[in-house]
């Protein structure tokens, strides 16, 4: 068990609770934050890294990942941990605030919950295989870190959604060879994206597997050596790989914030907007997982509500310091 202190943790590492740190960080408060993800950024890493956004403030266009890489980078001033890789299983009420406790035994004393969590925890949907799990981690992977750990690498990726072709386009240039395995020649993706695929197989960047699924895999000691697919009429072929990558898409559920007792109203939380405040005094949600009369589900709203779910955890956390409002442009950022 580790056991930690802090002023505030964030539920969720996507792009809202990334800003979240900032806002609570420009009132002197410090953070933990805490994703069933291993990567940081929520859906923007994991379905669409490579896709651009275009309705940032100041950002006219500006991909997915760069986005996530701009918010790590204004939090860092602000020194916060990261418990990535594990949910928030408990959290108990105590004198002082609250005790979060994770999958992974992390227990962390905080004076406010700040839930960001999007559409609640989330984690990858697994293709049905013989040992899979002996596999993960080490060479079969459901999100994309760095780009470089696939260079001359064989890598097979399944599925025909937006990340496994968005991700098979960008990855091509690095690796050995490159396979793309999916059940059907049409590709659920943006039309421009499938049109890329083809021309970079048509000129054998890329080998399109089709129409196959995932059948087994082999290898030993969590190395896999070769993938073999099958057609549904059960034609099998071996692929020879060092990695495998399967999108299949996200499995999304509220978890264990279902139990925390909080208003909810469909798999959402409802909140106070002026001050995101829930039904439990100490706990607040911003994001999409907040919804309130004439929400709007997108980033740049829930910018806005990280700065109120601060401020007003701020009353909490730092009871008897009085809060004076001030532009960052004459506080500047301060130092923790």
């Amino acid at each position: 068990m580790q056991n930690f202190d802090t002023d505030i943790v964030i539920v969720g590492a996507g792009p809202v609770g990334l800003f979240t740190i900032f806002e609570a960080g420009m009132l002197k408060m410090r953070c933990h934050v805490v994703d069933a993800l291993d990567e940081l950024g929520g859906q923007c890493t994991a379905l669409y890294p490579e896709k651009p956004i275009y309705d940032i403030p100041g950002h006219p266009s500006i991909l997915a990942q760069e986005l996530i890489e701009k918010l790590k980078a204004q939090a860092e001033p602000f020194s916060p941990t990261y418990h990535l890789g594990q949910k928030v299983e408990k959290v108990l009420k105590t004198d002082g605030g609250w005790l979060v406790t994770t999958s992974k035994n992390t227990s962390i004393n905080c004076k406010a919950i700040i839930i960001a969590a999007g559409c609640g925890a989330f984690g990858p949907n697994r293709p049905p295989m013989e040992n899979l799990e002996k596999y993960e981690g080490k060479s079969v992977f459901y999100l994309v870190g760095k780009r470089e750990d696939f260079r001359g690498k064989k890598v097979v990726i399944a599925g025909g959604g937006d990340s496994a072709v968005d991700w098979a386009i960008s990855l091509c240039e690095l690796t050995e060879k490159l396979y793309v395995v999916h059940r059907r020649a049409k590709f659920r993706c943006a039309p421009e994206s499938a049109a890329k695929l083809e021309a970079l197989a048509a000129i054998g960047k890329i080998e399109l597997v089709i129409p196959y699924q995932l059948d087994s895999m082999e290898g030993a000691n969590g190395k896999i050596s070769s993938v073999v697919v099958a057609t549904l009429e059960g034609e099998k072929r071996k692929i020879e790989a060092d990695i495998l990558l399967p999108f299949f898409g996200l499995s999304m559920e509220l978890g264990a914030i279902a139990d925390w007792g909080l208003n909810l109203d469909n798999n959402h939380i409802t909140v106070t907007p002026s001050t995101m405040a829930t039904s439990e005094k100490g706990i607040f949600a911003i994001g999409d997982i907040a919804t309130y009369e004439n929400k709007l589900k997108l980033i740049l709203s829930g910018f806005a509500e990280a700065a109120q779910a601060a401020h007003a955890a701020h009353k909490i956390a730092r009871p008897d310091e009085v809060l004076h409002f001030e532009y960052s442009t004459t506080s500047g950022v301060p130092s923790l």
